[in-house]
């Protein structure tokens, strides 16, 4: 048959007979340490300590090889059909610990991939997230309802001091005299007050259960 001489030297049958480098025993120590994935294309290097921080994981089954059986490329990476755009985030998680994700990227991509590769701390963290941001998306802004109340000079003090709860004094206009009572001029003003009215996400307003005096 055909033979292969290598630099060293050494003899490897060639074409039928070549064994793939992968499948060659790594020297002792080395099988714990290094691993290179394959993520839809591109290449990911990181250690077996790191894929094996979750247990029950699809990656930690992989590389641990008992379970799994999984194709390799030719450089011997595993091959994962997956997007690699949010592998990034999964495989930082496995080493310290923490979500951290670029501004523009989707957390429900995220999810759908801590998801695939079973790692469940990761998982409540995302859903935690999305819970937060849509009961932020449902508490609508208040709206502020004005009333307009025309009232005498004397009256204002005992006006703004018998306001109930929850009004609001926003502005005086003094629209000036409107008649004479006895000697006196009867100075007018307009007074404007504000409310806040809080929408559930119902869309149903509803306020305070005080009236308001005024």
């Amino acid at each position: 048959g055909v033979r292969m001489r290598m630099e060293g030297g050494e003899e490897m049958q060639g074409a039928a007979g070549l064994r793939r480098t992968w499948d060659i025993p790594p020297p002792a120590g080395t099988q714990a340490k290094w691993v290179r994935l394959n993520v839809g294309g591109t290449l990911f290097l990181t250690t077996r300590q790191t894929l094996c921080r979750e247990q029950k994981s699809f990656l930690c089954r992989l590389c641990q090889g008992e379970e799994l059986q999984s194709d390799r490329d030719e450089t011997g990476a595993y091959l994962i059909d997956r997007d690699p755009t949010y592998f990034g985030p999964i495989l930082n998680f496995l080493r310290h610990g923490k979500l951290v994700l670029d501004k523009d990227m989707a957390e429900e991509g995220v999810l759908e991939e801590a998801e695939f590769y079973n790692i469940g701390p990761l998982i409540r963290i995302i859903k935690d997230r999305l819970e937060e941001k849509d009961y932020t998306v449902t508490q609508v802004p208040p709206k502020h309802v004005y009333r307009v109340l025309q009232c005498q000079e004397e009256e204002l003090t005992q006006m703004v001091s018998t306001m109930s709860d929850g009004w609001r004094f926003e502005q005086l206009v003094n629209i000036g005299s409107s008649y004479n009572y006895g000697n006196e001029d009867q100075t007018e003003f307009l007074c404007v007050v504000s409310k806040e009215l809080y929408n559930s996400p119902s869309g149903l307003s509803f306020e305070p259960s005080h009236k308001a005096k005024v």
